[in-house]
């Protein structure tokens, strides 16, 4: 994978931007990490953190389910000015048409039809349930600034509440890049349509959070 490339692409301007390749056997280590990175900014809200422990966790999990290659990548960069989270996932797997494709009710799809139909609850190739994006999709309808989803020669772009998708290069795999706002109070079961959190996440949450407590109580 282009390292290079999606740095310059995607975080240009970004400073401390954290990089971590993950497959089957380390993706629980790396999203504790990476969650335990995001609790250190304490000005971001615990809501979003709670409704974003999910939703990464699931991206990153499409890879391992849905992607048919062993590793993804995950980006990370805060911007203590805007106050904004960017977060970045990607694969150089089979891409989401050919992933749809498998369950025969979507063998015909389109590519720009699976970007857009991926988002919605309840889509799957018949290997996961098909929730993951959803529930992101609806985190960045409540407080993302930016949101594109690229797969082979298409893109979907959503941004300042136009969406749009349109054949803009080529990538090999599922790439999915977010810029959040972090400073807004949020209900995370909304966001994840009330329905059970992922025990991990969950669990990570907590304990990144009992850091954080920690770190502000030494500091006092």
């Amino acid at each position: 994978m282009d390292v290079a490339f999606l740095l310059d692409k995607y975080f240009k301007d970004g400073k401390n931007v954290s990089i971590d390749v993950f497959d089957a056997h380390t993706l629980n280590a790396v999203y504790k990490d990476v969650i335990a990175a995001m609790t250190a900014h304490l000005e971001i809200e615990v809501s979003v953190l709670q409704a974003l422990s999910y939703c990464l966790y699931e991206m990153m999990d499409n890879v391992h389910i849905h992607s048919g290659k062993p590793l993804g990548t995950t980006m990370t960069c805060y911007n203590d000015v805007q106050k904004t989270l960017s977060i970045l996932i990607a694969d150089d797997g089979m891409g989401i048409q050919a992933s749809l494709s498998e369950n025969e009710k979507y063998k015909d799809i389109t590519e720009g039809d699976a970007l857009r139909l991926c988002l919605g609850d309840k889509i799957t190739d018949g290997k996961g349930m098909g929730f993951g994006l959803y529930t992101t999709s609806r985190l960045v309808d409540r407080i993302g600034k930016k949101f594109v989803l690229h797969s082979g020669n298409h893109k979907l772009v959503r941004e300042n509440g136009v969406e749009s998708i349109t054949e803009n290069g080529f990538w090999q795999g599922t790439l999915i890049f977010m810029v959040i706002g972090t400073g807004e109070e949020i209900d995370p079961n909304q966001i994840v349509d009330h329905r059970t959190l992922n025990p991990l996440a969950e669990r990570s949450v907590l304990v990144a959070l009992q850091r954080r407590y920690n770190v502000i109580k030494n500091e006092q």
